[in-house]
């Protein structure tokens, strides 16, 4: 269903359908299948999904896993989140999208919680296991949960107690951060067992992520349309 369009100088996977709609932040996979498939599956539910390229046009289609992540390390903070917010402007100048969320995985959980700190335009921000441990890595300029409490729109995130990337205490903090606001409601999911990255399909032979995002998905179509709709 979807296509990849040029914003500026970047390359982005578009499904469009209508004037709701998802700017999405992907995992480590960058663009592939399985956040093609994500996409694809918003827009047949009535809602536009445009995807950032993290890899410039690297991903699990083409790459190893292990030389996404070392493209990872090499990647600046704010040069990301200007290429987001690109895509926004794409998404409200270009396509004339009324209403635009974000929703990130791991990686693209972070910079969710990071450009829905900075961009009032959102409609909602949801960020599925961030990878925003409080021990910032070296690479990253911004403090995620310091930043998370910024938000103005509503936020759902989501949270596997066997995240061994973040500990329990960090995503207490980050909910902290959240619920501290003015403005702004806070949805929690909160999956005991369940892994890191646990939306990823390639993870649900642990019956336990399979489970978990069985429960996690429904929830977060059902606020994106109560959100952009």
């Amino acid at each position: 269903m979807g296509m990849t369009v040029q914003v500026g100088d970047q390359d982005a996977y578009l499904a469009r359908v209508g004037r709701s709609a998802m700017l999405l932040l992907p995992m480590i996979t960058g663009i592939g299948e399985q956040v093609r498939e994500w996409a694809d599956e918003l827009a047949a539910a009535g809602i536009t999904a445009l995807v950032w390229d993290p890899f410039k046009g690297r991903s699990t289609d083409n790459t190893t896993r292990e030389e996404l992540s070392d493209l990872l390390l090499e990647m600046d903070d704010d040069e990301a989140l200007a290429e987001q917010r690109a895509l926004l402007d794409y998404l409200v100048n270009e396509l004339g999208c009324s209403k635009v969320g974000v929703m990130g995985w791991c990686l693209g959980g972070r910079f969710a919680l990071l450009l829905g700190a900075r961009d009032q335009r959102l409609a909602n921000v949801i960020a599925f296991h961030p990878t925003s441990p409080s021990e910032r890595h070296p690479q990253h300029t911004h403090d995620t949960i310091a930043d998370a409490a910024g938000i103005v729109a509503p936020v759902l995130v989501s949270y596997p107690s066997a995240d061994t990337l973040v500990p329990i205490a960090d995503f207490e903090a980050l909910q902290i951060a959240l619920q501290s606001r003015q403005v702004g409601a806070t949805f929690t999911q909160y999956f005991p067992g369940a892994q890191h990255g646990f939306s990823d399909k390639s993870r649900h032979d642990n019956e336990i992520n399979a489970a978990a995002f069985k429960l996690a998905w429904p929830q977060a179509l059902a606020f994106m349309k109560a959100t952009t709709t």
